[in-house]
């Protein structure tokens, strides 16, 4: 969604944007007037039951501190602390929460096999400047009951996050959002992230291709290929939503948003010289 000023605007963004004790304009109106159906100001995401969400929880910190386990390895953890699961059930809700062993693995955004599958152009020469290469992924946030998804979009130089986007759903269109958000601030000469069919749409490749930005894929089961946003997704999970554990979407928003605010303009990279994000990314270009 674009506004008339030409920023974009999500569906998360909007819901932020209602004030439930709004004196003098009710929830019907400010919905109306943001273009917002009410069924998605109200949703909750569903949860599983509360022995599967608790598996959950814990398959979601082991991975994050281990992301080398599999369906069978992660199974024996689980029985080792305690838990009656067999590999089926593991199997079911680490695919749902899109995780699986580092390599070679399937990815948490599964290829489309009649998509186009692009070559992998990282690593080939060095990244010396901002805006050369950005890398996109996609990780899953736990909430108190359910769960959403993550989409960041972040430049490989500098390790900025430029624009990321949360959302109920697996799909290509909050990472389209995510773009359309990224390229109002700058355009990469590469666009880098896996084989998922998220980033092999057409609603993604067509936009990059309409900016002149090259396509860069990950081989499959490389995770190495995309492995600073790998990283991201460590420090936002340790330093951010365990700490949190979110109730509502919302709070998920506000939290997130929080957070890369900080992890942009004051958290400090051993890798970037003890400078932030921004900048490097600000001051290199």
């Amino acid at each position: 969604m674009v506004k008339t000023d030409g920023t974009c605007i999500s569906v998360m963004q909007k819901r932020v944007l209602v004030e439930p004790n709004h004196p003098e304009i009710s929830i019907q109106r400010q919905c109306g007037l943001l273009h917002l159906p009410r069924s998605s100001y109200y949703y909750q995401p569903a949860g599983e039951s509360p022995f599967n969400e608790r598996l959950m929880r814990l398959i979601d910190e082991e991975y994050t501190r281990h992301p080398f386990l599999g369906v069978p390895r992660m199974t024996d953890w689980l029985r080792d602390q305690g838990f009656l699961v067999n590999p089926k059930r593991i199997a079911r809700l680490m695919r749902l929460m899109g995780l699986q062993a580092v390599a070679p693995k399937k990815r948490t955004t599964r290829p489309d096999k009649e998509s186009l599958k692009y070559p992998c152009l990282v690593g080939r020469q060095p990244i010396e400047t901002p805006n050369a290469v950005w890398a996109s992924d996609i990780t899953y946030i736990r909430l108190r009951r359910g769960f959403i998804y993550l989409v960041a979009i972040m430049d490989w130089f500098s390790r900025y996050v430029i624009s990321w986007e949360l959302s109920n759903l697996l799909d290509a269109f909050f990472c389209h959002t995510a773009l359309q958000r990224a390229l109002m601030k700058a355009r990469p000469a590469i666009f880098h992230s896996d084989q998922g069919s998220q980033y092999t749409s057409g609603l993604m490749t067509d936009c990059l291709g309409d900016h002149g930005i090259r396509i860069s894929m990950s081989g499959a089961g490389r995770v190495w290929d995309n492995i600073l946003i790998e990283r991201l997704w460590r420090s936002v999970k340790w330093e951010e939503v365990y700490l949190h554990d979110y109730e509502t979407v919302l709070d998920a928003y506000a939290g997130l948003s929080r957070y890369f605010a900080y992890y942009n303009e004051e958290r400090r990279h051993s890798s970037l010289e003890r400078q932030t994000p921004q900048q490097v990314y600000l001051g290199s270009r």
